[in-house]
């Protein structure tokens, strides 16, 4: 990301292979996000037991895919749209919130992301937006449970969720983002997006 290349043609001009990229995204961060939840619980019980709100930092992996999306699309909604594909397939499979939680989880972890962007006109694909998008998303997820889950909680609590929450979406959501969407740029996976793009342009000087 030490460049940056918004897209081939118009930035707000979907193509197909920009939707179909997006959703294959979304299926396997969905399929992803089922087996986290299925495995957080112990871990994040065992973190949470003296001070509940650091539950909050098992729960960063669940914003990645709109990272990622929004890394690879570089166009304005790939962040809500992965988000949102993942949260329908994790839903679809099963989990232990239901399927209109999740959908609804999945909107707001994406908006967030989306919004980081968007305050740099989708022309800046580097860490900053980045970090306030993660953070951005991880604090209205945050909200969403106080109200939806943490309603017995105080508001100290509720403040230090969210920080916590968006902090380590912001600082760990980032870093696997950043280094997943390398790693497909590096395998070649990606030639037709711009980080495909930049691989490129390095290697040829």
């Amino acid at each position: 990301m030490s460049t940056t290349i918004t897209a081939s043609g118009p930035l707000t001009r979907w193509r197909t292979i920009d939707l179909l990229t997006c959703a294959f995204l979304g299926v396997a961060f969905g399929v992803a996000y089922w087996a986290w939840a299925l495995a957080y619980a112990v871990p994040s019980n065992f973190v949470s037991a003296g001070f509940p709100p650091l539950g909050a930092l098992l729960n960063w992996p669940w914003l990645v895919a709109g990272m990622v999306g929004m890394l690879v699309i570089r166009r304005p909604g790939a962040a809500v749209f992965t988000e949102l594909i993942a949260a329908v397939v994790e839903s679809l499979i099963g989990n232990q919130w239901g399927g209109a939680a999740t959908l609804l989880s999945g909107f707001l972890q994406g908006l967030g992301v989306e919004i980081g962007f968007a305050l740099f006109g989708y022309a800046v694909f580097r860490w900053a937006p980045l970090l306030i998008g993660g953070f951005l998303g991880g604090a209205f997820e945050a909200v969403y449970e106080w109200y939806s889950y943490w309603t017995d909680w105080g508001w100290g609590y509720k403040i230090a969720y969210l920080f916590l929450l968006g902090g380590s979406v912001a600082v760990f959501g980032s870093l696997l983002a950043v280094g997943l969407t390398r790693l497909l740029a590096n395998a070649g996976a990606l030639n037709p997006f711009p980080p495909g793009q930049e691989v490129r342009e390095q290697r040829a000087v």
